[in-house]
């Protein structure tokens, strides 16, 4: 009996149990990605290890008023012999059947996906497939070794709606051949194509990539951390003005990110997202104009008061150079990114 996806309920709060599952034997080499060292360094999970990850998970969660996905992240799942996959996904039917979790959601490449795997995917109960498009512009795949074609995402995604999965698509900024402007342009084909959620990765250099030889070679400069929040600012309006969810904005502060062992050069920052938010902010409240001598309040909804006040309260300081006072406080009343300004006299 095949289990068909159930809609998301916005008022409860996700949760996501990931487990990392890398395809060992991927036939590609992105100019980004270094397959040899994650098959080095990262076994498949055994059974065992996968439902005591899952059981770990549920244990410190809310019982009520939540929305739980096992999510098999870390290759392209559907690369997988389909037997393994069969076995990964078993494992998950059971907590789905008695309800202890709402959907099985995982990711993969968009030239891995046909009939066969899609029927299996349903039966099993999968909810959500995450394709990783990383760009509509066809000279920016073909640069970055990516080894498919836009039409072939174009195709997986219209074959996984028509199957009645939830679509997520992932993009990357910043690679070989990449612009603003080719950016937003796959911002808008997401949408279009009807993903109802999507990620945003900066590319970065990693050690032992292709990039990081064109990077050696003066072949390839990555964005600068600046320059992947401005880009970024730009997408998340897009995104948000469709309705399509962002999942994560900047990469995943891996350990050897973190340490930087793996991370040669690039736009990694562990709160990529806040200074995105940041500077969205800043953006809007510079049209307050009000007598720079009076003290200011800044009223915004709960939600988006740290965002307001920036990273390391840097939207605060900025304001401080031009205002005598400035004081952020949270406003129920208000929702999304409005806010109200308040000038005392004195």
């Amino acid at each position: 009996m095949a289990f068909l996806p159930k809609p998301f309920e916005a008022l409860k709060k996700h949760f996501n149990i990931p487990v990392f599952i890398p395809e060992l034997a991927c036939p590609f080499q992105c100019a980004f990605c270094n397959q040899r060292k994650i098959s080095g360094h990262i076994a498949i999970p055994q059974s065992h290890e996968i439902i005591k990850t899952v059981n770990d998970y549920l244990a410190t969660f809310p019982k009520e008023n939540c929305h739980v996905e096992i999510g098999f992240f870390g290759g392209s799942f559907t690369g997988l012999p389909l037997l393994q996959q069969e076995n990964f996904l078993r494992l998950a039917r059971p907590y789905l059947e008695k309800g202890l979790i709402q959907g099985i959601r995982l990711s993969t490449r968009p030239d891995y996906i046909n009939g066969e795997v899609l029927a299996l995917l349903k039966d099993y109960g999968v909810t959500t497939i995450e394709l990783g498009a990383q760009s509509f512009d066809p000279e920016v795949l073909k640069q970055s070794y990516r080894g498919h074609t836009p039409q072939q995402t174009i195709d997986a995604a219209k074959m996984i709606l028509q199957q009645g999965f939830d679509l997520g698509l992932q993009m990357m900024i910043g690679l070989p051949g990449d612009t603003l402007e080719k950016a937003v342009t796959t911002a808008k084909t997401i949408i279009s194509l009807g993903a109802s959620n999507t990620r945003i990765y900066p590319t970065v250099v990693i050690k032992d990539t292709a990039l990081h030889t064109w990077y050696k070679q003066g072949k390839y400069k990555p964005l600068t951390l600046p320059q992947a929040v401005e880009w970024t600012k730009h997408l998340l309006p897009v995104f948000e003005n469709a309705g399509v969810q962002v999942i994560r904005t900047g990469l995943h502060p891996s350990e050897g990110l973190l340490s930087g062992e793996e991370l040669i050069d690039g736009p990694f920052h562990p709160s990529f997202k806040e200074l995105v938010l940041t500077e969205i902010w800043y953006d809007k409240l510079q049209s307050i104009h009000v007598n720079p001598s009076n003290p200011i309040v800044i009223s915004v909804a709960p939600a988006q008061l740290n965002h307001a006040i920036g990273y390391e309260s840097k939207n605060r300081k900025r304001l401080l150079q031009k205002y005598k006072s400035v004081k952020f406080k949270a406003d129920a009343r208000l929702k999304g990114k409005t806010f109200k300004v308040t000038s005392v006299d004195v």
